[in-house]
């Protein structure tokens, strides 16, 4: 099926973005992207136009939901970008990115490894960890697995966690299993939090500080106000913006433009 996105809207920066480790580009240019048990193969036809692997039904219900469509990054581009010096540079070199709307427990957990790991390293757990407890999702391109839901995992150990090359991370990842299950942390409840209750909630799990629990209140729970501050981040602010955080002036857009910065610090240089 053809679908027309009339959007700023590009395949390649989304799956190098750093907020999704699960995407895979096959030789032929098609992306793969999975959220739970749903599954769209997708590749550019031109034209704005792009070839998908689903219904109509379920590109709307699903995968414009997940593409963050409801929103014009356009018009965020066009309001956004003469600011800031800098900032207007890694925007325009980022201009195709979206914030993609995740699973809140996927990203809870994909945040807590990403601590002091490099992208390849954070991949290789992530599918790790979904090969030993995700279940098997069969399409017509490949076989592979779910990321593991709360469920699937409430009886790992910390040794077979540990074979997961999670180090230090495994007592963080049992402390989420057990807040979850136990009721005590309520993902869905979450979403009807304001910002700073969202941010105070995520920091109860053991591991969870500032920089992962603004991931998953960006990348889960679409809160664009919300800025991760990660090296690249860091980084940015010292070398690029003489030491002062641009982020103030985009306020509700603030998030966004984040991912703007970090595309650029992380692929530009």
């Amino acid at each position: 099926m053809l679908i027309e996105i009339q959007d700023d809207f590009d395949l390649e920066k989304i799956a190098l973005s750093g907020q999704c480790f699960r995407v895979r580009r096959f030789d032929n240019g098609t992306y793969r992207f999975v959220t739970g048990d749903k599954v769209v193969y997708i590749q550019e036809a031109g034209n704005q136009k792009y070839a998908v692997s689903c219904s109509m039904d379920v590109w709307e219900k699903v995968w414009s939901v997940y593409f963050d469509l409801n929103r014009s990054y356009s018009d965020i581009f066009d309001k956004e970008c003469h600011k800031h010096q800098f900032v207007h540079k890694a925007m325009v070199y980022g201009r195709g990115l979206r914030i993609l709307n995740q699973n809140p427990w996927e990203m809870l957990i994909t945040f807590i490894i990403s601590q002091r790991k490099n992208i390849p390293s954070i991949t290789k757990s992530v599918e790790m960890l979904a090969l030993k407890y995700g279940h098997c999702i069969d399409t017509e391109y490949e076989t592979f697995h779910s990321f593991p839901s709360p469920q699937e995992m409430a009886c790992v150990s910390a040794e077979e966690l540990t074979e997961c090359s999670l180090g230090y991370r495994v007592p963080y990842i049992l402390d989420a299993i057990r807040q979850v299950l136990g009721g005590i942390l309520n993902l869905d409840v979450l979403s009807t939090f304001s910002d700073d209750r969202l941010l105070e909630e995520l920091q109860m799990v053991r591991g969870v500080g500032k920089k992962v629990a603004n991931c998953v209140a960006l990348f889960a729970y679409g809160r664009m106000a919300c800025v991760p501050v990660d090296v690249w981040i860091s980084r940015a602010i010292e070398n690029d913006c003489g030491g002062e955080s641009p982020f103030g002036l985009f306020r509700e857009n603030a998030g966004i433009i984040q991912q703007y910065v970090f595309y650029y610090e992380r692929y530009h240089r």
